[in-house]
């Protein structure tokens, strides 16, 4: 029986192991799957070392968002370690000042003890708006927030506005690459999606059908299906 992959998932703001539930489960043939703990660093590099220290000496890293954002420093601190990539719903764009200003705006909410509040505004932004009316669907992004807490979601916003313009290193990513996003992905639309499929040499781009940002979670037969296939190619 041939060895399985060692997979590194990486989770978004907000989110933990149950973003890549259905992948756990149904990769677990193919992959030997590690869900990363986001919750303890407010700094990408910071972030990186501690998930390089804890991982084998190679592995196949998927990111989704900020874990995208994150996959990407992997790649600039230990490129030769990592076999395949995956980036789902994110960007290489450094943030705006206006994406900027909106974190810190949520984040004063949440340090006013509003904590709760900031899931519910943030709902309509990361998932397909016909899903925004299922009630249990909500309820799963909404537990995972909570599980992750409020100042673990302090870190993380810090972690996310201060990353760095990462368009430049795209061009110095050699392993096979998956780039993939929801076609109605509000928050990083499918053209920094094609922008980065553009500028990764080995790069495929996917896009997922009625689909918001939460890929994994909205479509999890598809992702799945298209991440076996991404473990496979060469």
């Amino acid at each position: 029986m041939p060895a399985r992959t060692p997979l590194l998932l990486l989770p978004g703001l907000l989110c933990d192991d149950e973003l890549w539930r259905h992948q756990a489960a149904t990769l677990a043939d193919v992959a030997e799957i590690r869900v990363a703990d986001l919750t303890r660093h407010d700094h990408l590099a910071a972030m990186a070392r501690d998930v390089l220290a804890d991982a084998p000496e190679t592995f196949a890293l998927a990111g989704l968002s900020m874990g995208g954002y994150l996959a990407q420093e992997i790649m600039r601190q230990a490129p030769d370690r990592v076999e395949r990539l995956a980036l789902l719903d994110t960007s290489a764009h450094a943030d705006t000042p206006e994406r900027s200003q909106r974190r810190r705006d949520l984040m004063a909410l949440a340090e006013r003890g509003a904590f709760k509040g900031v899931t519910p505004r943030l709902l309509p932004e990361l998932i397909h708006p016909d899903r925004l009316g299922d009630r249990a669907f909500a309820a799963a992004v909404l537990a995972m927030a909570e599980r992750v807490g409020r100042e673990a979601f302090l870190r993380q916003q810090v972690a996310i506005m201060t990353r760095p313009d990462s368009r430049r290193d795209l061009g110095a990513i050699h392993c096979p690459t998956l780039v993939l996003c929801g076609r109605q992905d509000a928050l990083t639309p499918l053209a920094v999606h094609e922008e980065m499929a553009e500028k990764i040499p080995r790069a495929t781009l996917v896009v997922v059908e009625d689909c918001g940002h939460l890929a994994p979670l909205e479509q999890p037969h598809a992702v799945s299906a298209v991440i076996r296939y991404w473990l496979g190619s060469r």
